[in-house]
């Protein structure tokens, strides 16, 4: 599929506002109904002046900036931190999305702005408006906001964690054995992003076993060494510990790690299971180590310094966190600096820490099948990056599509290159495939033996089984609908066939018009079941939807009033032993 480039788009566009077009005519985008998010006043729908008489303005150091009352700034703050700040940083110096500071937005304007808020773009940025996000006031507010300056959050101490931690459940007063009949093998644990909560589903009966209030926007689940503790953490950085082995499973602690978060791990090390919790945060810029039972912060790891071109970032943000299988270390992807370091744990009081050039901006990634190889998107270079956590060294640094976005990656052996690694991407349609095995296929190693092309840009995540024959891959953030609302799914006996198109948001038949994007395949722990979410505004209908592996038709439908903005699932066999 050919990708208009983005600057085309707005060319497009940016005409039709300049021609009056936001009044909708004929061909034009139909107006979301119920916006979820709304403005004060109907009469400010395309108004950014005419304020009250004595209402507070806020001020801004660039004249050039346009006029925001404070309480419009507050506001904005906030959608900000809610929707945008994951991509383009605290301070808007960019990293998955671009640069949004006043010296980038100011020379661009308000209408052209609010041409890519509201559309989106094929290269990953989501279409605010006309999926029924944002309104055309909202659009107008974020087009204003992002041309003031960025406001400097405060910082957040070991004692600021502390004063937030809460124990609900002491450990000498939690089950000493499972007491649930529930196979906790195959639960999933489904973010349920807006409304700051878990859904816990028994993925055989595909029951919800319960709703557990967690931070907002949980970005991660990921398990305990043992797989009796699942830690999740919100985009606020509160971070949870839910005990499986209860009657009915819920929180037993949790902590505040910070203002803005997106990981969290455990020590997985011989001899160290569940002992030490890691949370990296995307603001402070650092990681915090803690008990792996209780939450108690133990030591802070500032991120902040020199990146890989040796220039000083002021925000290097904690993004991927894993937990070696080789020796008692995590490895921490510090975002904006393209450093990866790698942490020992068995010494919190004389830390020993190691860190490794790599490309900007790391985001996410995994191990290979043999849980040697960690790799990693450097997004905005267009890089895998490779860790051989044997050796503590880099393995290799690839050149792949454009912006990848592996989620963990899917790991399958292919028929001609052996064993490989997989990543899609938000940049493009590209799947890149590359050579995992330095010993029995040499040659292959470290490369990209194959490309395939999928439906578009807009890709988050890619996932495998090693029991399936099947690679899916989403577009959650592809702005066509048709795109965003299915899956692809390719047979890796033969590569070499087009993918088949599953139109997954059609098997929830949900009623209303919601976004209905479909994100992240997740396997169940057998391998004959993939679980993908229907995703729309929350205050629209959204569902999970569980298609039949191997005949790729759709199984099961869960539906629940509770299901709000459903994104990642992580099943928790699978998460606890890295099978991806």
């Amino acid at each position: 599929m050919k990708i208009r480039p983005m600057t085309s788009l707005a060319v497009l566009l940016l005409s039709a506002v300049a021609l009056g077009a936001m009044a909708q005519g004929p061909g034009e985008p139909a107006k979301p109904d119920g916006p979820t998010t709304q403005t004060t006043s109907p009469g400010a729908r395309f108004e950014s002046a005419g304020y009250a008489s004595g209402e507070e303005m806020h001020k801004t150091s660039n004249a050039k900036a346009p006029a925001m009352s404070e309480a419009e700034f507050t506001k904005a703050r906030q959608i900000y931190f809610e929707r945008c700040a994951g991509c383009h940083g605290v301070l808007r110096k960019g990293a998955t999305g671009k640069a949004l500071t006043p010296d980038v937005t100011i020379p661009k304007g308000t209408d052209y702005l609010k041409v890519f808020i509201a559309y989106g773009s094929p290269a990953g940025m989501p279409n605010w408006q006309t999926s029924g996000e944002f309104d055309e006031a909202t659009v107008d507010l974020m087009a204003r906001y992002i041309q003031q300056d960025p406001p400097t959050p405060p910082e957040f101490s070991l004692d600021d964690m502390e004063k937030s931690r809460k124990e609900y459940v002491p450990v000498n007063a939690r089950p000493k054995k499972k007491m649930n009949q529930y196979n906790l093998d195959n639960i999933f644990s489904v973010t349920l992003r807006d409304a700051g909560e878990i859904a816990l589903i028994d993925g055989d009966t595909k029951e919800i076993i319960n709703i557990i209030k967690t931070g907002y926007a949980v970005h991660i689940s990921r398990m305990s060494a043992s797989g009796r503790y699942l830690y999740v953490i919100g985009r606020d950085a509160r971070l949870n510990l839910i005990d499986l082995w209860m009657e009915k499973p819920d929180n037993v602690a949790e902590i505040k790690v910070g203002l803005e978060a997106r990981s969290v791990e455990t020590s997985k090390f011989k001899g160290w299971e569940d002992k030490i919790a890691v949370a990296g945060t995307y603001w402070p810029p650092q990681f915090v180590l803690m008990d792996g039972d209780t939450l108690k912060p133990k030591k802070i790891v500032s991120t902040r310094g020199m990146d890989v071109n040796n220039e000083y970032h002021p925000e290097p943000r904690v993004a991927a966190i894993v937990s070696s299988h080789q020796k008692p270390e995590f490895l921490i992807n510090a975002k904006e600096t393209g450093k990866i370091w790698m942490v020992d744990y068995t010494d919190l009081e004389n830390l020993k820490a190691k860190q490794l050039d790599a490309a900007k901006f790391l985001h996410d990634g995994g191990f290979d099948s043999t849980r040697r190889y960690f790799l990693t998107a450097a997004n905005s270079s267009n890089k895998i990056a490779v860790v051989d956590t044997k050796e503590d060294k880099m393995a290799a640094i690839i050149e792949v599509g454009k912006i990848p976005h592996p989620g963990r990656g899917a790991n399958f052996k292919h028929p001609k290159f052996g064993p490989v690694w997989a990543t899609s991407g938000l940049g493009d349609e590209s799947i890149s495939i590359i050579g995992t095995d330095p010993k029995g296929h040499k040659a292959n190693a470290w490369k990209v033996v194959q490309t395939l092309q999928g439906q578009g840009g807009g890709s988050l995540f890619i996932k495998t089984h090693p029991k399936s024959s099947n690679l899916w891959v989403d577009t959650t953030f592809n702005p066509d609908a048709k795109i965003s609302q299915s899956a692809a799914v390719y047979d890796i006996r033969d590569l070499s066939k087009p993918p088949q198109v599953i139109d997954i948001a059609a098997c929830a038949d949900l009623k209303d018009d919601g976004a209905k994007r479909v994100v992240q395949p997740e396997y169940n722990q057998k391998g004959d079941e993939v679980w993908f979410s229907i995703w729309s505004a929350k205050d629209k209908q959204s569902a999970i939807v569980v298609v039949d592996d191997k005949t790729r038709t759709c199984k099961a439908v869960i539906k629940d009033a509770r299901i709000i903005t459903p994104t990642g699932k992580f099943n928790v066999y699978n998460t606890q032993h890295d099978v991806y």
